[in-house]
């Protein structure tokens, strides 16, 4: 199916119609599931949207990567899963640094930097990647996308939750995860697409083709997300968010029955 086939049109005409009567709806509701002022928040808007670039540029860069080394390098399932550890585990030391580093200097550097670094590893990954490039070649730009990629995460959650008042918190947070998801499924489809475009599975070099074609969409998007970082306010008020009207909790002025 091409981008003017009858079937994509019609699919996105009917995505867009939802989407609209979804807001729509949110801005009628006297307890809306998202209220539409949290987007009139810097640190809100700003953090959500670096956060859909993370996403779209990570995930759809190790859907691709995690076939490179079973297509193009010949690897199985399991042994090409170990091969983007250095990638994935590095949350698993660097993030609860970051929600350190965080709490003392602000979340903006530390999100900006960690964007910066993915794109950079993304990039460097697609000049050296050819089907017989050793993994050591690797191993340092898998490293850098993992540390980036963990610099963002808890210090986005962070950046989130402080733009808007603690009872809100739970209708942002799943703001924030539903607009992550959409990143992540966006990256997969639209660089799945440049790779079918310029690539394939026919071969080892057509597959690295694709890859090679495809990255550079992923470090522009997550390019575009630094630069939405430095947007984001260093610490953002919770007051930031707006009036809650009726569809917030009074946090005072209410009476408390006494007990029996």
């Amino acid at each position: 199916l091409g981008w003017t086939s009858a079937t994509v049109l019609a699919a996105i005409g009917l995505g867009i119609a939802v989407l609209a009567a979804f807001v729509r709806y949110q801005l009628r509701a006297r307890a809306p599931m998202l209220p539409m002022r949290f987007f009139r928040s810097r640190g809100f808007s700003s953090t959500n949207a670096l956060s859909f670039a993370m996403f779209f540029g990570t995930f759809g860069s190790i859907f691709l990567l995690s076939q490179f080394f079973q297509t193009a390098q010949g690897y199985g399932p399991l042994e090409a899963g170990l091969r983007t550890l250095p990638w994935t585990a590095m949350p698993m030391i660097v993030a609860p640094i970051a929600g350190v580093l965080g709490a003392r200097i602000g979340t903006r550097p530390l999100m900006a930097t960690g964007l910066a670094l993915q794109a950079i590893a993304l990039a460097w990954i697609a000049v050296v990647s050819t089907p017989s490039t050793a993994f050591g070649e690797l191993i340092v730009p898998f490293v850098l996308a993992g540390t980036g990629m963990a610099l963002v995460f808890p210090t986005a959650a962070e950046a989130v939750l402080a733009s808007v008042r603690p009872q809100e918190a739970g209708k942002a947070s799943g703001a924030t995860n539903a607009i992550r998801e959409i990143g992540g499924v966006m990256g997969v489809a639209v660089l799945a697409s440049v790779f079918a475009a310029k690539g394939g599975y026919e071969s080892p070099q057509a597959f690295t083709d694709g890859l090679v074609a495809a990255l550079p969409i992923a470090v522009v998007v997550l390019a575009a997300g630094a630069v939405l970082a430095l947007l984001a306010p260093r610490r953002a008020p919770a007051s930031e968010a707006g009036d809650p009207g009726q569809d917030a909790v009074p946090a005072a002025g209410r009476e408390v029955p006494e007990a029996a």
